[in-house]
C-alpha cells in the first residue's frame, strides 16, 4: 500500500467514525469587530502607530494638502516622482516632474526618486495603510519598486480595528484585487537583530493624513 492509499483509508475510517456526530456549532468572536473611538481618537491612535513604525507622517487640512506634497517631495531632494494615471491632479503642484504609470518597466520604476499614492483604508490599531489597486493607488509594483514612498490618507477612510479593514477590502478581495497591506517602511533584521530597510519595499514612508 502506498503512501497515498495509506492517507486515503485512515481518512475514510475517520469520516465514517464521524457520520453520525452533529456538528459543534462555532463558538461566537471573542474578538471586537467595531470600535468604539471618535473619528479624532481614532486618527490620532494612527499617527501614533504610524510615527512607531518610523514613518514619517503629517496631519494637514485638505486646502494645504498640494503644497503639503510639494513639501514633501522638495524635503526629499527628488526630480521625478511616479504616480497613478488616475491620481486626482489637484494634488500635484510643481516640485518635482510627475511620471504616470503607464506601462512603466521595472528599470523605469527604479528610476524614479519615489512614489505618490492614495490608499483604500488605513487602521488605526496597526497603523497600517491598505492598498488594493483602486483609484488613485496603482498597482502593487508602483509602491515595492521605488525607494520613497508618500501615501496620503483621508482621516475619514481611517478604521480604528483590523476586522473592519477586513470587511472593508471584502469588495477588492472578491474581485481579486491585489491586496497590499504596509505598517511603515520595509525592513528586516538578521539574526543579530540588526535592522535594515528598503529591502522589501521603500525604505522612506511619509503618510499624510487629510482632515476636514
Amino acid at each position: 500500500m502506498s503512501a497515498e492509499q495509506a492517507r486515503a483509508e485512515i481518512l475514510a475510517r475517520v469520516r465514517d467514525a464521524l457520520a453520525d456526530v452533529a456538528p459543534s456549532p462555532l463558538p461566537p468572536p471573542a474578538y471586537r469587530r467595531r470600535g468604539a473611538g471618535d473619528r479624532a481618537a481614532v486618527t490620532t491612535l494612527f499617527a501614533e502607530r504610524c510615527t512607531d513604525y518610523r514613518a514619517g507622517l503629517r496631519r494637514v487640512s485638505r486646502g494645504s494638502l498640494r503644497a503639503t506634497i510639494d513639501d514633501v517631495v522638495r524635503g526629499w531632494g527628488a526630480r521625478r516622482i511616479a504616480v497613478p494615471s488616475d491620481l486626482p491632479t489637484a494634488w500635484l503642484g510643481n516640485a518635482a516632474e510627475w511620471v504616470e504609470d503607464r506601462g512603466l518597466t521595472p528599470a523605469d520604476l527604479d528610476a524614479v526618486d519615489g512614489v505618490l499614492t492614495g490608499c483604500a483604508l488605513a487602521i488605526a490599531e496597526t497603523g497600517t495603510i491598505a492598498l488594493d489597486a483602486g483609484r488613485g493607488q496603482g498597482r502593487r509594483a508602483l509602491t515595492l519598486v521605488p525607494d520613497r514612498h508618500l501615501c496620503v490618507v483621508a482621516a475619514e477612510r481611517i478604521v480604528e480595528l483590523v476586522p473592519e479593514a477586513i470587511a472593508g477590502l471584502a469588495e477588492a478581495a472578491e474581485a481579486g484585487r491585489p491586496i497590499t497591506l504596509i505598517s511603515g517602511p520595509s525592513a528586516t533584521s538578521d539574526i543579530e537583530l540588526e535592522r535594515v530597510e528598503g529591502v522589501h519595499g521603500p525604505r522612506t514612508l511619509e503618510v499624510v493624513v487629510v482632515e476636514g
